[in-house]
């Protein structure tokens, strides 16, 4: 049995070679994972992985950024946390980072292009070998030249026309279908509360709105449509609005995004008018709507596939790999809750 090198410093690739009684060279190949390429032993592979995990044995970064020229580390560049949308996509990267011996690094923008492009000069002077980003920007001038140095692709969202990688939802096609129930059930009253229209999402879901209404053959009246900030702030004031006007809740409401939502959630709430009869919907899902008394119409993005497509096509830039779909957009789910909903559609 080797002797433990005592912990005076940092185990080196020479001390375990020292210990296993190899060379250098060949426990350098084992610890970095290219045994089976040069054909070492499997008996001499087993005992310089024991050694190593008997010892301790951590890979320097620095050396190991140093051999290939990257620092193994990737930026995300997200509106929010709060979000539950980004936050599980956030977890979901991290995790595939983490699988793959990366290094994930997350920053906020809060929906601000001069903060977002901070956020991305930080993550730049730390020199991440990708960038993920869903950007608040109207266009796409400054991640061209970034991706002209190192990939760049975008996430949950596009940049107007841009021809940068991307991985998105289809919240047209979801927001469509969804639309076109509600209108069905209510042709007489369909109001949507929308984010800012500088934002793809915002129009993309918007174009969804309008879609449905058409197909159902509704005519949206003047007023149905509000838009304000992605933020509960915005859906409290926005939904105070409408039940000022109207006296009462709407008959039946869409709400854009998650943030929304939760504003006129709040505003239900401290009304007493969780009870109310308001059919109401959803772009963006949580797991606590199942245990809302009032039964949400929800569109669900897949978090999961987001985050391993995203993953996919930026490591296959970094390593220069070819890519046969840079633009991928992937289905959304729609969660019909509302009783008059599952009556039709389950």
């Amino acid at each position: 049995m080797p002797s433990v090198v005592k912990n005076k410093k940092r185990i080196t690739i020479s001390d375990i070679a020292q210990l296993a009684g190899v060379s250098k060279a060949t426990a350098s190949l084992v610890l970095n994972g290219r045994s089976k390429e040069y054909r070492v032993a499997d008996e001499t592979r087993d005992r310089i992985l024991a050694i190593a995990a008997e010892q301790h044995y951590q890979p320097s970064l620095h050396a190991r950024s140093l051999r290939t020229n990257r620092t193994h580390t990737l930026g995300l560049v997200v509106p929010e946390m709060t979000n539950y949308g980004f936050a599980s996509i956030s977890r979901e990267l991290e995790t595939l980072c983490r699988e793959a011996g990366l290094q994930l690094l997350i920053a906020c923008s809060d929906e601000n292009p001069s903060q977002e492009m901070m956020a991305v000069n930080s993550l730049l002077q730390r020199q991440v070998d990708g960038l993920i980003v869903a950007s608040s920007l109207t266009s796409d001038t400054e991640y061209q030249k970034i991706n002209a140095r190192l990939p760049v692709v975008l996430l949950d969202r596009r940049i107007g026309d841009s021809t940068l990688p991307s991985v998105v939802s289809d919240s047209i096609e979801s927001t469509a279908e969804l639309i076109e129930n509600l209108a069905e059930l209510h042709p007489d009253e369909i109001y949507y509360l929308g984010g800012p229209l500088r934002l793809a999402p915002s129009r993309e879901r918007l174009v969804g709105y309008e879609l449905g209404l058409q197909r159902a053959g509704v005519t949206a009246k003047p007023g149905w449509v509000l838009h304000g900030q992605f933020s509960p702030s915005a859906g409290y004031e926005m939904m105070a609005g409408l039940c000022a006007e109207l006296g009462r809740p709407p008959k039946a409401l869409f709400t854009a995004a998650c943030g929304l939502l939760e504003g006129v959630l709040r505003y239900l709430n401290q009304h007493q008018l969780m009870d109310a009869d308001i059919h109401l919907c959803s772009f963006d899902d949580h797991y606590l709507f199942d245990c809302l008394p009032l039964r949400l119409d929800t569109i669900a993005q897949d978090s999961q596939r987001l985050a391993a497509h995203s993953f996919a096509l930026i490591t296959a830039l970094i390593e220069q790999q070819p890519v046969s779909n840079l633009e991928q957009t992937l289905p959304a789910q729609i969660h019909w809750r509302h009783p008059l909903s599952r009556q039709r559609k389950l």
